[in-house]
């Protein structure tokens, strides 16, 4: 059920907000900026995803004195009904109805402290208007070639900014647009830009959609946000209790708890894993939790906790005894010892678990237990690992002419 909030405005009159709370009270608040298509689905599911965040959202109609809660379709004539309420709405008022927002905000019960504007197309435009007019904490923007008309409000931003752009453009002129949005706000004091090579609706679902740019745009505005608002999670200790209880307890409800309610897991070199909660619960407990060898052990490389990830560098010990489905699907046990070395990327969505990948050489691990002849070929066995720990190793190994040994490191 969709949940809406009316909001005060000026002259004794009020719009409504669709509006998406987190699992705690006491969070930052964020004004989410819908695109031309008005608050359709896409939008409130951006809402949903960033309360799951720890914001509380709102997403203000900036339509109403046209037409209250109407929105279009993306596809067929949805479009030109929403460029034309595009080109029909007031940028004032609008600007009055997102700083009517901001004051909703703070005043509601599950809000303290800041409140952060993001949108995105119009919305973008918009919150890069509300940087420079209102007194919101921070402000993100997935803009367009329409910030041309709004280079002069660089100079009056009130708060750290970031940009994203896309970077596929269809022309010259479109390329000279890009560069004027950079010359005037790249070097603004608490400005940052990012370029992605993409159309503009890389975010949005379709034809246009790109996976990688719109997650690592998703990633950079989140930094900007917990850098500014929080709230910041100890996902250090979710992982932990994530681990334990894959390894020591193999309780599967209580790994599921750790995680999204849609959560996904990918062993990239063998594509094993699951997309779902029921489907990666069974996989780890038919495919993954007893296909660990007894003697296998972890040696810790590298750990590194950012904004909404973790990636754990380590090396993987173990002798071949069990069947290992996760690892060497359809390989029965050789009996031999490898080691080899992994990266885990462990990505959260607020203080859950969102996706894991593990990436490893497979081929180092073939040819350790005898299922790779790795004669003329590029590949190391156990010395990939054993690099890993100790860089005293050789290098170079496999080229050939290559006889001058490794620099002293002092």
């Amino acid at each position: 059920m969709d949940d809406f909030i009316q909001i005060a405005a000026s002259h004794g009159q009020s719009f409504a907000g669709y509006i998406a709370l987190p699992t705690y009270d006491s969070a930052p608040g964020l004004v989410l900026l819908h695109d031309i298509f008005g608050i359709d689905e896409h939008t409130k599911a951006i809402a949903r995803r960033y309360a799951e965040e720890g914001y509380v959202v709102v997403v203000p109609d900036l339509y109403w004195r046209l037409s209250p809660r109407v929105s279009f379709s993306r596809h067929g004539d949805g479009v030109a009904q929403a460029r034309d309420y595009d080109r029909r709405l007031d940028l004032e008022h609008a600007i009055d109805d997102i700083n009517s927002t901001v004051e909703a905000l703070r005043e509601h019960p599950a809000q303290r402290d800041k409140v952060g504007v993001l949108g995105f197309g119009l919305g973008g435009k918009l919150a890069v208007l509300a940087a420079a007019h209102t007194d919101v904490d921070c402000a993100v923007g997935y803009c367009g070639a329409a910030l041309e008309g709004y280079l002069h409000e660089a100079r009056r931003l009130r708060c750290p900014l970031v940009l994203h752009l896309a970077g596929r453009v269809a022309s010259a002129s479109e390329t000279l647009v890009r560069g004027k949005i950079r010359a005037a706000f790249e070097y603004r004091p608490g400005v940052t830009i990012y370029e992605y090579e993409c159309g503009e609706s890389f975010t949005v679902p379709g034809p246009g959609f790109d996976r990688s740019s719109a997650s690592l745009s998703y990633s950079r505005s989140l930094s900007l946000l917990k850098k500014t608002m929080g709230p910041i999670y100890a996902i250090e200790r979710v992982w932990k209790r994530h681990t334990y209880h894959k390894y020591v307890t193999r309780d599967a409800d209580a790994i599921m708890e750790t995680m999204v309610a849609d959560p996904y897991f990918n062993d990239v070199p063998t594509m094993t894993g699951a997309v779902g909660h029921e489907s990666l619960k069974r996989f780890y407990v038919e495919q993954f939790m007893y296909s660990i060898p007894p003697d296998a052990r972890h040696v810790p490389v590298s750990f590194t906790i950012g904004t909404d990830r973790i990636v754990d560098e380590f090396v993987m010990c173990c002798t071949h005894t069990c069947e290992m489905h996760w690892m060497l699907p359809g390989i029965e046990p050789t009996g031999k010892y490898f080691e080899v070395a992994m990266v885990a990327v462990i990505c959260f969505r607020g203080d859950r678990i969102d996706n894991l990948h593990i990436y490893w050489d497979q081929a180092t691990v073939l040819a350790q237990i005898g299922k790779l002849d790795t004669e003329g070929l590029p590949v190391v066995g156990i010395q990939s690992a054993r690099k890993v720990l100790d860089i005293a190793r050789p290098s170079d190994s496999l080229m050939p002419g290559v006889s001058e040994g490794d620099d002293k490191r002092g």
